[in-house]
């Protein structure tokens, strides 16, 4: 497949504003100011747009922050607005928060998921109200809480998903023994229930051991395609068959096996296909999913996209029933893709760039609704009719406008490998950029590996450059959207293939000018880390490197780690069979070379990288007396999600990068900003 070039069609976040939204700049402009780490925790976020059954109006999710209080909690609400930006109604208040929102088929009700009660393990439950507004009510009152449900087409009934309860015996055992588990021994399951609106009857449609998600009606209300996977666990998140189970008798059938990922199905506007994702590869892999086409009548499964060198997601089929659309990542954007089923020609459609998701296509199949993220702003809800223009229809984040918030620029740059081959990566420009002078600079790789850095608004290193920071994001070998053999370049490559991309990179920006070579930092997380960690074992170019949640011992990060078949796959077996790869590529291996001041990050609850492995590498480098300090953040898991710790996690950045580089932080000392930095725990310190 050409590598397509996406059409830029959404202006710059000002102007579409007041073109889309009907709004006009603020007239008595507040002095400017650049974003500071509390800023940070004051994006709105929205999500989950949903068009009604007459084209005419989104419902979405809007997640703001009390500034005020004390934990600073976050709470999401539903949101009502026209498709042409007017009319936009808050439906949903309250101090709990309402996720999910759905329109019935008649389009009176707007359905959402929400755990109201005063008791603190209130279960999750859908609810109901008029689309035109007033009270909401509790529909369903399951055991345990709803995951997601869907309305039937015919709107008879609510399909939902649900985790198994525990079983009376281990309730038991749990009361009376303890809490000891046996690894392994015991999983609970996720499954499908019908709940009939009419009789306000549930009733449970799967049962066995295996565990459900991503279900759809048949168009008929007759059936339902569901995945299904051996675990819950995250290990097997790649060991997935397509079943269709009949909603009268509850009979099942396997539509569709491989040994690999089977996911997404899809019904057919006429009822008589599946589309589904499908990669055959066992296991946890790296490998393109494809698009699959099941006949419900029978007959071999029909494969498209194999020659398109590109990601396969969630099927979206065309109102006609002629085209499948996906959403892929395409470079340093994503972007919506076309295939005719009766051709097999692959087009781009017309999608602006930066990062696009949550596509959903009306039910006539002439307007788009999704959420776009521009280079200079946060996300907001976009609609726009197949050939038309977008329309931006929320204005989440206004206050960055009204108080005259300092962006940096934003814009993807291109440099070329040792090997010759042209690499791609976001580069970030200081607020007040001046052409010809070098600034400090930091280089912050993407985690995954298979993950790949945007070209759209990134709060961190919009930080960063409102305190003169360059920031570099580097789309090395093993990124996505790049085609498989570009994925395929890090296996069994780490720390050699991506640290030349990242490496040349930071050789690029210095000879651009954007860089100073002596004030160059390095930090990243998860994948990022282990990067970070492997370039602070390579070289003493930086000044400064911060290794958050990174990957520094393999072989014991094996056995530790909820997905140990991904990380096998890059080494070519697990550390008992190539014991010598494992070695080679661990950071921790290296870590009597390090001569860079060094900050390591990691949540103490982290499962995906065990804080084990920045514990290792701290006893390493501080046996070996090495500049090292450790913090680690209670019960944060992967990602850092407690208020308090974001805002400490970005400021002990900007302390412990502008204390090697010469560079005081800015935004921590805005007047706005008088108020102490809050800190987390520093365990290990």
């Amino acid at each position: 497949m050409q590598r397509p070039r996406m059409r830029r069609v959404v202006a710059g976040a000002g102007a579409a504003l007041v073109v889309a939204a009907g709004l006009s700049p603020a007239q008595d402009a507040a002095p400017p100011r650049v974003l500071s780490a509390r800023d940070t925790l004051r994006i709105n976020q929205v999500g989950s747009p949903a068009l009604s059954p007459d084209g005419e109006w989104v419902v979405h999710t809007l997640r703001s922050r009390d500034m005020d209080g004390a934990d600073l909690e976050a709470v999401t609400h539903v949101w009502r607005v026209r498709v042409d930006g007017t009319g936009n109604r808050q439906l949903t208040r309250g101090p709990k928060s309402a996720t999910a929102p759905a329109w019935s088929p008649d389009g009176k009700i707007v359905a959402f998921l929400a755990a109201r009660g005063g008791e603190a393990d209130t279960k999750t439950q859908v609810h109901f109200l008029h689309a035109d507004g007033g009270e909401a009510w509790r529909v369903t009152g399951h055991d345990e809480s709803v995951r997601s449900f869907k309305f039937a087409p015919d709107g008879s009934a609510l399909l939902f998903t649900a985790r198994d309860p525990l079983p009376e015996d281990e309730e038991k055992r749990r009361r009376e023994e303890g809490d000891a588990e046996v690894v392994d021994a015991l999983h609970r399951m996720t499954h499908l229930w019908l709940h009939d609106l009419k009789s306000s009857e549930t009733r449970r449609l799967t049962e066995g051991d295996f565990t459900v998600r991503n279900p759809d009606w048949s168009p008929d209300s007759q059936q339902i395609a569901f995945e299904t996977r051996p675990t819950p666990t995250a290990n097997d998140s790649w060991r997935s068959d397509v079943w269709v189970v009949d909603v009268e008798t509850g009979e099942r059938r396997l539509l569709h096996e491989n040994g690999g990922s089977d996911t997404s199905p899809r019904w057919s506007p006429d009822g008589r296909t599946i589309a589904f994702a499908s990669n055959a590869t066992a296991s946890s892999n790296t490998q393109h999913d494809k698009l699959h086409l099941a006949d419900l009548d029978g007959g071999p499964t029909r494969v498209l996209l194999e020659d398109v060198d590109r990601q396969f997601t969630a099927p979206i089929w065309s109102a006609n029933g002629r085209y499948v659309f996906w959403s892929a990542g395409e470079g340093a954007s994503t972007g919506l893709f076309r295939v005719s089923l009766e051709s097999g020609a692959v087009i781009t459609a017309s999608a602006p760039g930066g990062r696009n998701r949550a596509w959903s296509l009306s039910d006539d199949g002439t307007r788009w609704v999704w959420v776009h993220t521009s280079p200079g702003w946060p996300a907001e809800i976009h609609t726009a009719t197949i050939d038309g223009e977008p329309v931006r229809l929320t204005d989440a984040n206004a206050w960055l406008r009204e108080e005259n918030v300092q962006l940096g620029a934003v814009e993807t740059v291109r440099w070329t490998n040792s090997g010759g081959e042209t690499i791609e990566g976001v580069l970030t420009k200081p607020v007040g950029y001046e052409e010809g002078r070098a600034y400090p600079f930091i280089v912050n790789p993407h985690g995954g590996p298979t993950g790949a850095s945007l070209e759209a608004f990134n709060a961190a290193a919009q930080f960063f450059a409102g305190n003169g920071y360059v920031v570099l994001q580097p789309n090395f070998r093993g990124s996505t959207n790049y085609g498989q053999a570009f994925v395929n370049a890090n296996i069994d490559n780490w720390g050699i293939a991506d640290y030349d991309d990242v490496m040349t990179g930071v050789d690029h920006a210095i000879a651009q000018g954007w860089a100073d070579p002596d004030r160059l930092i390095c930090y990243g997380w998860s994948y990022g880390g282990y990067l970070s960690a492997w370039i602070v074992t390579q070289t003493g170019r930086f000044k400064a490197v911060s290794p958050g949640a990174g990957l520094t011992n393999l072989y014991s990060m094996y056995s530790t780690n909820d997905i140990q078949d991904y990380l096998a796959s890059f080494f070519g077996g697990t550390p008992w069979t190539a014991t010598e790869n494992y070695r080679a590529h661990s950071p921790i291996t290296y870590a009597a070379d390090v001569t860079s001041p060094v900050l390591l990050m990691h949540g103490g609850n982290d499962t995906r990288v065990p804080p084990e492995q920045s514990v290792e590498f701290y006893r390493a480098l501080r046996d070996l007396g090495k500049d090292v300090t450790f913090v680690r953040f209670p019960r944060e898991g992967h990602g850092i999600a407690e208020p308090l710790h974001q805002m400490d996690r970005l400021r002990r950045y900007a302390a412990f990068f502008g204390e090697h580089v010469d560079n005081p932080p800015i935004s921590e000392s805005q007047p706005h900003e008088a108020e102490p930095a809050e800190t987390g725990d520093s365990g290990g310190q």
